[in-house]
């Protein structure tokens, strides 16, 4: 079986990394993937998959027609027996570059993209989101032949804003490969000596809530000191405004943002709490590296993150935008060090037993498998 991978970019993303992951393994599963991109990234993955021996092409094209001949010209020279597509972009381009070629197209949907949340963000056209909805849903409707999501929320959410049967869509999760966190020596990161750490990963935007983590943040540093912050993760919209959020609060000498890093495991390894106030998400990528890690949690109560974080056995749950609340449960698992540990211990054991690599790429490869096939259908 032969699969292109239609993707926006191989830049640093969840839905990048585990794309990067699960190739190897649907290879040795008799999945030979080649990979398009609408963009060059120059952080992420995409230097190491084609030094690695990928096949991946970049889509030229400014506009939205001159990309679909260009896909479609890929399409014909590749001669895949389904065209996998993955985040919005590549979605509705990789759909209309299939139309007609004999080619089935499964999309992977990975974000809850068009919620309520999703139209505070300051970044946002509400008029631009509509218009990309009804192109999606459209495209989703007649041109795609199934689905894989990451999460029962992700699926109910695509259900409901781009009007697909829930039948023709399958659920996997992201995975994770155990070998990177198993063994890892701690980063070093130049704090002062037995500074507790929490760490953020994820990039500078509105959904990722650093701007409520900053509040939560002053308030946890008011009763310990010597706390301190590590924020990995590209800079994005909200880079700004985070920015001034430390200066407003002073918070300077006890946070550090240290950009995208491919050491996250190590980070993990450093960190006392792995702290997630996202606003809204499809499940949360980093959330299962830090139970792979073993890391204590600290998560936005949301459906996707309910998936993943068991609340009160890995990790504590708050309500999202709620700075009060999400200090509280941080000082309380800083106060508890036997809760941290039970928490590390029962973290690893749920991955092991739900999201390592291996065995997501078996789901994965299956559910391609079946909704390429036009039985799938009946």
């Amino acid at each position: 079986m032969r699969v292109l991978h239609v993707i926006n970019g191989l830049g640093t993303g969840g839905a990048e990394r585990s794309l990067a992951e699960l190739l190897p393994r649907l290879a040795a599963d008799g999945i030979d993937g080649v990979v398009a991109c609408l963009h060059r990234r120059a952080e992420g993955v995409q230097d190491r998959l084609i030094a690695s021996g990928v096949d991946v092409r970049f889509v030229r094209g400014r506009r939205l027609p001159g990309r679909v001949a260009a896909l479609r010209r890929v399409i014909a020279e590749v001669r895949p027996d389904v065209v996998h597509t993955t985040i919005i972009d590549a979605d509705i381009l990789g759909r209309l570059a299939a139309w007609r070629t004999g080619a089935p197209v499964v999309t992977s949907l990975v974000n809850v993209s068009y919620g309520s949340e999703r139209r505070r963000d300051p970044a946002i056209r509400a008029w631009r989101l509509t218009g990309v909805r009804l192109l999606d849903g459209w495209t989703a409707r007649h041109l795609t032949r199934g689905f894989i999501a990451i999460s029962d929320a992700v699926a109910d959410a695509s259900v409901r804003d781009l009007a697909i049967d829930r039948d023709r869509v399958r659920i996997v999760p992201r995975g994770r490969d155990p070998r990177r966190f198993d063994g890892v020596a701690p980063a070093t990161l130049d704090l002062p000596p037995g500074a507790e750490v929490l760490l953020h990963v994820g990039r500078q935007e509105y959904q990722k809530g650093i701007d409520v983590l900053l509040e939560a943040f002053r308030i946890v540093r008011a009763s310990r000191p010597g706390v301190v912050l590590v924020q990995a993760g590209r800079t994005g919209a909200a880079s700004g405004v985070i920015a001034q959020g430390i200066a407003e609060r002073r918070l300077e000498d006890a946070v550090r943002l240290v950009g995208h890093r491919d050491d996250v495991p190590a980070l993990l390894a450093a960190a006392d709490v792995f702290v997630f106030p996202s606003r809204f998400e499809g499940l949360g990528g980093s959330l299962i590296e830090a139970l792979a890690s073993g890391t204590p949690i600290v998560a936005s109560d949301l459906p996707a993150v309910r998936e993943v974080v068991d609340d009160g056995s890995t990790g504590d749950l708050v309500d999202p935008g709620d700075p009060d609340a999400l200090a509280r449960a941080v000082l309380a698992l800083l106060d508890d060090p036997e809760r941290r540990a039970a928490y590390a211990r029962r973290g690893r054991a749920v991955f092991d037993a739900r999201f390592t690599i291996d065995a997501v790429a078996a789901r994965f490869g299956a559910a391609l498998r079946e909704l390429s096939d036009d039985r799938s259908r009946s």
